[in-house]
């Protein structure tokens, strides 16, 4: 029985995927991205984060068998709206054995299935989840390696590879991208990761995610400094420039996941 470490499960949420959807969302991450905003969902250990005063334990392990009851509960609502599950993170194929069965459980039960990914892991990993998987939402975050690595610890080659391989796989995919201030908002950054979505066979949608500050408390929670400290969320009017960058590629683009 394999057991997975988990640290939420929200329901009812209208993103990550088409519908109502649950959002099961996994411990670990191979990145640190300077802008994350669940860095409780970075470090594969079980934490505690200071919350309103209060120490909240944050992870837990569980297996398949524990949490699916949990997850088929709003399967009426699923049915209504064309929604689903979504595993997230963190990043899940840190876990893919147990992304696996808990992907292929709920494949069982015919709902459909989605994930928010980085696609930074070796192949076979993904290889192993993708029979299992309706949707895979991928973050691309920048063409240029040497700039991914400095704002998120890690080489973006890895990444575009497996994008190809998982386009080619004929898996619905969609491209998505966190427009960040002074990392990737300018009309040349998002025009160079556009046209590397349009570039992938079957990719239709390219989704703009403006950055935000929901998650900077949670740093003070755990003790950790926030690097983007002072810096601003995109307006509604550079975010909508950004949009018409994006969509000189062809693509069906929109603001928001």
């Amino acid at each position: 029985m394999v057991t997975g470490r988990i640290f939420n499960i929200q329901r009812f949420s209208i993103h990550d995927g088409p519908g109502i959807r649950t959002i099961v969302f996994f411990k670990g991450c191979y990145m640190r991205c300077a802008w994350c905003c669940n860095p409780e969902s970075q470090r594969y250990e079980i934490e505690t984060l200071l919350e309103n005063g209060k120490e909240k334990t944050v992870g837990r392990d569980v297996t398949v068998e524990e949490i699916m009851p949990e997850i088929m509960a709003d399967v009426p609502f699923y049915r209504r709206s064309g929604g689903g599950v979504t595993l997230s993170g963190g990043e899940f194929l840190a876990q893919y054995e147990f992304a696996r069965e808990l992907l292929s459980a709920c494949k069982d039960e015919g709902l459909h299935t989605a994930v928010e990914s980085t696609a930074n892991a070796p192949y076979e990993h993904i290889a192993a989840v993708l029979p299992f998987i309706d949707l895979y939402l991928l973050d691309i975050k920048h063409m240029n390696g040497e700039k991914h690595k400095k704002f998120t610890g890690a080489d973006n080659s890895r990444i575009l590879e497996n994008a190809k391989k998982i386009a080619r796989s004929g898996t619905e995919l969609i491209i998505r991208t966190p427009v960040i201030p002074g990392f990737n908002d300018t009309y040349q950054e998002i025009r160079d990761i556009s046209r590397f979505a349009a570039s992938l066979p079957g990719v239709k949608e390219h989704h703009l995610l403006p950055y935000h500050r929901l998650g900077q408390d949670k740093y003070t929670g755990l003790g950790r400094d926030y690097a983007l400290d002072g810096v601003q969320p995109p307006t509604a009017e550079r975010m909508n420039y950004l949009l018409s960058v994006a969509e000189e590629s062809g693509l069906k683009c929109r603001i928001g996941g």
